[in-house]
C-alpha cells in the first residue's frame, strides 16, 4: 500500500508535457511541503526566487489568484490532483447478506430445516409403518405425505426472508450515514481569491495555485506556502504532537499544512498540495493498508497489557495522589497540560482515572441489557419446550405403547426429534428481540433525516437521544439569542452623546477622517458590507458580525470605506494584534509618509478606555482625559447604552513620532497604552423573535437555560431579561467571569467542586466570560452530586476557544454560519441557523426518540409474551406448536422489522415539551407500560387458549389437535394462527400511547408509514390464509370465519380502553424494567478495563457482558456501531483530516475503542475525541470583542 501512495508522483513524470506548462512538477512541490522552517524558506529561495517566484511559476499571483476558468481548474486537478481523499469502499450488498447469515439462531435453522428436508424424502416400506407408533401413522393421502418437504423449504424460505430483510436495513443504514457525511462535507467550505474577487467555494474543489484567505479558526483543507500573514498561530498537534501554537511569519516559518488549525490571527496563503499529496493525504495514505491496522492494533493491545501491569503497581501510590489531586481538577491546567512530555501522560493517566467519564448511548447501553435479559429467559423457555416434546413423544411411543425401537423406523423418529427442535428454534427466535437495535438505528436514522429540515445537523448519533434528557443548556448570546446583525443606533463621538447616528456635518472633519481610516483598515479585510440580494432587501453582511456594524456606521456617516482599503490593501498594514479573548481588542499600525507610525485600536470600552489618556473633543483636539472624567464616561454613556442591551466599543488611536525610532512592538502592553478616544459607540443585536418563546418552552420542559457570554453584565443582564432567561422578581445570580473565578477558588487558587455546587444551580447569566470559565461551570455542573439526577449538559459554541466545552459537554452544539471550523469538529450538532430555537426542536425529537423505543417496546414484549407461552404450553399439552415454524417467523417479522418501522416513525408533537426530562436512570418500562403488557397479555392468552381447546366446537369445525406428521393443515389451527396476528395488528394501534392515553387514534393519520404497514399486514395476512397453503400450514377460511378473527382481534382495542381505566397507582405490584447499569454497578475490573476510554459506551459494554454469540439482535447492534463508527470516523477529505487528528489524539491520549470479540469491524479508524484539536484550544478568541 506505501508504494501506491506515490502513485500520484509517478503519474505526474508521465505527464511531463502538463508540467512544463507550470514551471514546477508535483515531486517538486511535495518536496518543498515536506521542508520546515528555515530549509523551507532557503529552499523556496534556491528553486524560485521568493514566494513571489512561486507563484508565477504555479500561474497565479497574490492580490487576483487563479482566473477560475474551468479548463485551467482541470487542468490543475489533472495536474497536481483534486483535494479529496478517495473513501472506503462500502460494503457491497452481498456482504452484509453474508454476514447476516453468520447469525447463529438463523444457521441452526438452516441446519434443522435442512434435515427435516432430507428425512422427509425418506419413507420406510408401508407395512412397517404400523410398528412406528400412532404419530406416524394417520396419513392416508399419498399426496400429503409427498409434501412434506414443504416445511423445511418454507422455513429455508423465510430465512432467507429475514436475511434479505436485515441486510437491506443494514445497506440502506449505511448509505444513509454516507449521505449524511457528504452533507457534512459539502457544508464545509473556504474563502479563496479567484479573478480578484474573494469568493467561498467547498473544499473539494481547492487546486494547487490557489490564493486562499485564512482566518482564526479555520481548519486548514490544503497544504501551502504564507505569503502574508497578520499575527498568525498555528496548532500543529494534529500532525506533530506538539501542543504549544506556532507562530507563522514569511521571514522563519511560512509552511502551512492541512488538517492544522488557525488559532489566532490571519493571513493569505498560496495552495501547493492537495488531496492525497499533501501532508495529511501522504500520512493517511500510509496508514490505508488493512495490514499496518492489524499491526497497529497487535501493537496497541501490547501496550495495553504493559500499562495494565504498570498501572497495577502504581495503584496504591496513585490513590493517595488522586485524593490530593482531586481539588485541583482545573478544566484550564487539564487543557493546558504538555501532551507530549512524559509528566503530562503521567498527569494524564493519574486525573484520568479521578475524572467522571462522560457516558455514552445510555438508550443504547439499557435496551442491549433489556435485550440479554430476554434472550436468556427466551433460551431457557426454548430448552425446556425440545426436553418437554422429547420426553413427552418417547413415553408414549415406548412406554405407553410399548413399542420396540425398529430400526426402520429411526428415520421417523429423528424426523419427530427434528420437527421438535424446529419448535424449540423457532420460541428462540420469537422470544430474542432482535428487532430492538432495528428500531432505535430506524428511530435514530429517521430523527436524523428529519432534524436537518430542523436545522440540526447531526454528527454523533447518541446526542439525539442524549438531548431528550437534556436538563441544562448553556447558550452564547451573540447569534444564538440574538440575531448576530449588528448596527450601531447610538455615539459618544466629539463630546456628544448621540441617541441616533449623528449627522457628519455635526463632527469635525479632521474626527471623521481619522475614525473612519481606523474602521476601515483596523477591520479584517476579509469583512465587508455588500449590497443587499433583493432589492430593497437590507445589505449583507460578511465576516465578523461587530466589524459590520462598524463599517456600516462609516455608510451612514457618508463615507466609503472600500476606497481607503483600495488606497492601503492589506499588505500594506506594517503590523496587526489582532482580536482574541486575553487582549478582548484589535489593533493596526500604518506607517505614514514621514515615518512615523500611527496605530488603531478597537475593543470592548471599559477595557479600552482604561488604557486611554486623551480623548477628542468637539473641535477635534484632544484633551486630557483623567480616571475621574472616565468614571463619568462610564457611568453617563457606557452604562445607559448597556442597560438598553447594547453592546459598547471603543475607537481609540495613537501616534508614534518618527524623532523616538521604532517602538518595540513585542511590547503589548507599553504598545497599547497612551491612547487617544476617538468615539464609542452603542451596537444593537436585536434578540431573535421567536427566541423568547423558544426559552419558555425549555423552562417548561424541565430545562434550565443559562447565557455564558465575553459581553459586559448590564447587556448581558439586559439581553438575558429580553429573552426571559431572567424573569422580575426572581432570586438568581448574574455574575462576570472573574467574580465567578474568585468565588470558586479556594486560598491556593485551585478549583473546588463545593464551591461551585454553591454557585451553579441560582446561576443564569455568565458576562466577561472566557473560553475556560465557560469549561469549568460546564464540568463543574456535570460533576455535581448536589442534585439526585445528575444533570445532563449542553453547550453552544462559535469559537475556536469554545472547543473543550463543547467536548466535555453531554451534547455540543456548533454555528453552522458563525461557527470556526474548530468548533463544529468538538461538536456532536451543527445548528445550521445558528438559531436557538432549533435546540428546542433538537430536545423535542430526542424525547421522541426514547418515546418512540418505549412504544415498540411495550408491542414487542406483549407478542413476545404471548408467542412464548401459547408455544410453549400447546406443545407440552398437544405435542404440537399451535403457531407452526413458518408462522412464527412471520409473526416474528411483523413485530420486528414492520413495528419497528411503524413505530419508530412517529412524529414529534409539542405535548413532548410539556413534561420534565426523564433523566438518565429512567427506566425503558414505566409501571404504565407494564400494566398494558400484562393486560393485554392476559387477554390474548385467554383468546387464544379458548380458540386452542374449544375452537372446534364454537366453530363447529375439527380439531386440529394431536395430529400426525406431515398431516394437512386444519382450520382450526388457521383460526388460531389468524386470530393472534390480528390481535397484534389491532394491539400496534394501542401501542403508539404509553402515558395511558384514551385517545389511542390521535395524530394517527400525521403518520402515513404507520397507515400503510399496518394496512399492508393485513393484506399480506390474507393472502398468507387463503393462498399460503401447506407451506404456511393454512387453509383457506370462509366470511364468518374471517368477520369471528377480525372481531376477537378488534378486541383488543376495546380491552385496551378497560386497561387505561385501571389507575396504575393501585397496581403496587407492578415491577418497572429496562434501567440502564449505574456506574456504581460496574465492577472495579470492568472500570479497570474502562480506563484506557475516555468515555464510557455503556451500549459497548453491556455487548461484551452479554456475549451471546446466537444473538441475532447483538449482531444487529454490532453492525449498526459499526455503520456509525464508519459515519463518525469520516469518508473523504475532510473526514480524513479529522482521522488523522483522532489518530494523533489517540497516541497522546492512550485511548482505545473496545469493541467485543463479536464484532466484525466495518471501520479500522477509530474515533477518538478529537482531543488533539481541542486540547489546546484555550487561547483563541470568542466572536464579541
Amino acid at each position: 500500500m506505501a508504494n501506491n501512495s506515490y502513485s500520484g508522483v509517478k503519474n505526474s513524470m508521465v505527464e511531463a508535457n502538463h508540467d512544463a506548462d507550470f514551471g514546477c512538477t508535483l515531486k517538486d512541490l511535495r518536496s518543498l511541503m515536506e521542508l520546515r522552517g528555515t530549509e523551507a524558506i532557503s529552499k523556496i529561495g534556491e528553486s524560485y526566487g521568493d514566494v513571489q517566484g512561486l507563484c508565477s511559476r504555479l500561474k497565479t499571483t497574490p492580490v487576483d489568484g487563479l482566473s477560475g476558468h474551468p479548463t485551467d481548474i482541470e487542468k490543475r486537478e489533472r495536474v497536481f490532483g483534486q483535494n479529496l481523499i478517495p473513501p472506503k469502499k462500502p460494503k457491497t450488498f452481498l456482504q452484509l447478506v453474508w454476514e447476516a447469515l453468520q447469525d447463529v439462531t438463523l444457521i441452526i435453522l438452516e441446519v434443522a430445516a435442512i434435515v427435516s428436508l432430507g428425512l422427509s424424502f425418506y419413507r420406510p416400506p408401508d407395512a412397517e409403518r404400523e410398528h412406528c407408533g400412532r404419530a406416524a401413522g394417520g396419513v392416508e393421502d399419498e399426496s400429503e405425505s409427498e409434501a412434506g418437504w414443504i416445511e423445511g423449504a418454507a422455513i429455508l424460505l423465510s430465512v432467507i426472508c429475514v436475511v434479505l430483510v436485515t441486510a437491506f436495513n443494514d445497506w440502506s443504514k449505511e448509505k444513509q450515514f454516507r449521505g449524511l457525511q457528504n452533507r457534512i462535507e459539502q457544508e464545509q467550505k473556504f474563502t479563496v481569491v479567484r479573478g480578484g474577487q474573494v469568493i467561498q467555494i467547498p473544499v473539494a474543489e481547492i487546486v494547487v495555485g490557489d490564493i486562499a484567505q485564512i482566518k482564526y479558526g479555520d481548519l486548514l483543507p490544503a497544504d501551502g506556502v504564507l505569503i502574508q500573514g497578520n499575527d498568525l498561530k498555528i496548532d500543529e498537534s494534529s500532525l506533530t504532537g506538539e501542543s504549544d501554537h506556532v507562530k507563522k511569519t514569511l521571514e522563519k516559518d511560512p509552511m502551512l499544512l492541512s488538517g492544522t488549525h488557525v488559532m489566532e490571527g490571519s493571513g493569505k496563503m498560496l495552495v501547493t498540495a492537495v488531496g492525497v499529496n499533501s501532508q495529511t493525504g501522504i500520512i493517511f495514505t500510509l496508514l490505508g493498508s488493512a495490514e499496518d491496522d492489524e499491526e497497529e492494533e497487535e501493537e496497541k493491545k501490547k501496550e495495553k497489557e504493559e500499562k495494565k501491569k504498570q498501572r497495577k503497581n502504581k495503584k496504591q501510590e496513585a490513590s493517595v495522589e488522586n485524593r490530593k489531586k482531586a481539588k485541583a481538577q482545573d478544566g484550564a491546567a487539564m487543557e493546558m497540560q504538555p501532551l507530549n512530555s512524559d509528566e503530562g501522560v503521567d498527569a494524564e493517566e493519574k486525573k484520568k482515572t479521578n475524572l467522571p467519564k462522560k457516558e455514552k448511548s445510555v438508550l443504547q447501553g439499557k435496551l442491549t441489557k433489556l435485550a440479554v435479559q430476554i434472550g436468556k429467559a427466551g433460551l431457557v423457555m426454548s430448552a425446556i419446550t425440545v426436553i418437554i416434546l422429547v420426553v413427552l413423544f418417547v413415553v408414549d411411543t415406548f412406554w405407553i405403547q410399548n413399542l420396540p425401537w425398529v430400526k426402520d423406523c429411526t428415520p421417523i423418529y429423528v424426523q419427530f426429534f427434528v420437527k421438535f427442535f424446529i419448535i424449540g428454534v423457532t420460541v428462540l427466535v420469537v422470544a430474542v428481540p432482535e428487532g430492538l437495535p432495528l428500531a432505535v438505528t430506524i428511530s435514530l436514522a429517521y430523527s436524523v433525516k428529519k432534524m436537518m429540515k430542523d436545522n440540526n445537523l447531526v454528527r454523533h448519533l447518541d446526542a439525539c437521544e442524549t438531548m431528550g434528557n437534556a436538563t441544562a443548556i448553556c447558550s452564547d448570546k451573540t447569534g444564538t439569542l440574538t440575531m448576530n446583525r449588528m448596527t450601531v443606533v447610538q455615539a459618544f463621538l466629539a463630546e456628544k452623546h448621540y441617541r441616533k447616528v449623528p449627522d457628519p456635518e455635526n463632527i469635525p472633519s479632521s474626527t471623521l477622517d481619522i475614525l473612519i481610516l481606523g474602521i476601515a483598515v483596523n477591520c479584517a479585510y476579509t469583512t465587508k458590507i455588500m449590497p443587499p440580494e433583493k432589492e430593497g432587501g437590507l445589505p449583507r453582511q460578511v465576516g465578523n458580525k461587530t466589524e459590520c456594524a462598524l463599517l456600516g456606521f462609516s455608510t451612514d456617516l457618508k463615507r466609503d470605506y472600500q476606497a481607503i482599503r483600495n488606497e492601503i490593501p492589506e499588505e500594506k498594514l506594517y503590523k496587526v494584534y489582532t482580536f482574541n479573548s486575553v487582549r478582548k481588542s484589535m489593533s493596526t499600525v500604518l506607517k505614514m509618509a514621514d515615518g512615523s507610525y500611527r496605530m488603531f485600536s478597537k475593543g470592548a470600552s471599559e477595557i479600552l478606555l482604561k488604557k486611554c489618556y486623551k480623548i477628542v473633543t468637539a473641535n477635534g483636539e484632544p484633551k486630557l482625559f483623567r480616571p475621574r472624567d472616565r468614571d463619568d464616561m462610564v457611568k453617563k454613556v457606557i452604562e445607559p447604552m448597556a442597560s438598553e442591551g447594547l453592546r459598547t466599543i471603543c475607537l481609540g488611536y495613537r501616534d508614534f513620532p518618527a524623532s523616538e525610532g521604532e517602538p518595540d512592538w513585542d511590547n503589548e502592553n507599553d504598545i497599547l497604552s497612551g491612547l487617544t478616544c476617538l468615539c464609542v459607540v452603542g451596537i444593537e443585536d436585536p434578540v431573535r423573535p421567536e427566541v423568547p418563546d423558544a426559552i419558555r418552552k425549555c423552562q417548561r420542559a424541565g430545562i434550565t437555560v443559562r447565557m455564558v457570554t465575553g459581553d459586559n453584565i448590564n447587556t448581558a443582564r439586559a439581553i438575558a431579561t429580553k429573552c426571559g432567561i431572567l424573569l422580575p422578581g426572581d432570586d438568581f445570580l448574574c455574575m462576570e467571569g472573574k467574580e465567578f473565578n474568585r468565588r470558586i477558588r479556594n486560598e491556593k487558587g485551585e478549583i473546588e467542586q463545593e464551591r461551585i455546587d454553591k454557585i451553579w444551580p441560582k446561576l443564569r447569566v455568565l458576562a466577561r466570560s472566557s473560553p475556560t470559565d465557560k469549561h469549568t461551570l460546564v464540568k463543574g455542573i456535570i460533576d455535581s452530586t448536589v442534585i439526585e439526577q445528575r444533570q445532563v449538559v449542553a453547550v453552544t459554541g462559535d469559537g475556536t476557544n469554545d472547543g473543550p466545552a463543547l467536548k466535555k459537554a453531554d451534547v455540543g452544539f456548533a454555528m453552522g454560519i458563525a461557527g470556526t471550523d474548530v468548533a463544529k469538529e468538538a461538536s456532536d450538532i451543527i445548528l445550521t441557523d445558528d438559531n436557538f430555537s432549533s435546540i428546542v426542536k433538537a430536545v423535542m425529537w430526542g424525547r421522541n426518540v426514547y418515546d418512540s423505543i418505549s412504544k415498540f417496546l411495550q408491542f414487542q414484549l406483549t407478542v413476545n409474551v404471548v408467542a412464548v407461552i401459547v408455544a410453549f404450553t400447546g406443545a407440552c399439552i398437544t405435542q404440537d406448536s399451535p403457531l407452526k415454524a413458518v408462522q412464527m417467523l412471520w409473526v416474528n417479522l411483523i413485530m420486528d422489522t414492520f413495528a419497528s418501522l411503524a413505530l419508530a416513525t412517529e412524529p414529534p408533537t409539542e405535548a413532548l415539551l410539556l413534561r420534565k426530562p426523564y433523566g438518565r436512570n429512567k427506566p425503558l418500562i414505566s409501571r404504565t407500560m407494564m400494566k398494558n403488557i400484562l393486560g393485554q397479555g392476559v387477554f390474548q392468552l385467554i383468546l387464544i387458549f379458548t380458540l386452542l381447546f374449544a375452537g372446534e366446537k364454537l366453530f363447529d369445525i375439527d380439531s386440529g389437535r394431536n395430529a400426525p406428521l406431515h398431516a394437512p393443515p386444519s382450520e382450526h389451527y388457521t383460526i388460531v394462527f389468524n386470530t393472534f396476528v390480528l390481535m397484534q395488528l389491532f394491539n400496534e394501534i394501542n401501542a403508539r400511547k404509553i402515558h395511558g392515553e384514551r385517545n389511542v387514534f390521535d395524530g394517527i393519520f400525521n403518520n402515513l408509514i404507520f397507515c400503510s404497514i399496518v394496512f399492508g399486514t393485513f393484506i399480506i395476512q390474507f393472502v398468507i390464509v387463503q393462498f399460503g397453503g401447506k407451506p404456511f400450514s393454512c387453509v383457506a377460511l370462509t366470511i364468518d370465519q374471517w368477520l369471528w378473527c377480525t372481531f376477537l382481534g378488534f378486541g383488543s382495542l376495546l380491552w385496551g380502553q378497560v386497561i387505561s381505566s385501571i389507575p396504575t397507582s393501585r397496581l403496587k405490584f407492578l415491577k418497572t424494567a429496562g434501567h440502564g447499569t449505574q456506574k456504581e454497578e460496574i465492577p472495579d475490573e470492568e472500570l479497570d478495563e474502562l480506563d484506557d476510554m475516555e468515555e464510557i459506551d455503556h451500549a459497548e459494554r453491556e455487548l461484551r457482558r452479554g456475549q451471546i454469540l446466537w444473538f441475532r439482535g447483538l449482531n444487529r447492534i454490532q453492525t449498526q456501531m459499526d455503520v456509525v463508527s464508519a459515519f463518525q470516523s469520516g469518508t473523504s477529505f475532510q473526514g480524513a483530516l479529522r482521522r488523522q487528528a483522532s489518530n494523533s489524539s489517540q497516541q497522546q491520549h492512550d485511548v482505545t475503542n473496545v469493541s467485543s470479540p463479536t464484532h466484525v469491524a466495518f471501520s479500522t479508524t477509530t474515533t477518538s475525541a478529537t482531543a488533539a484539536n481541542t486540547a489546546s484550544a484555550t487561547v483563541g478568541c470568542e466572536s464579541g470583542w
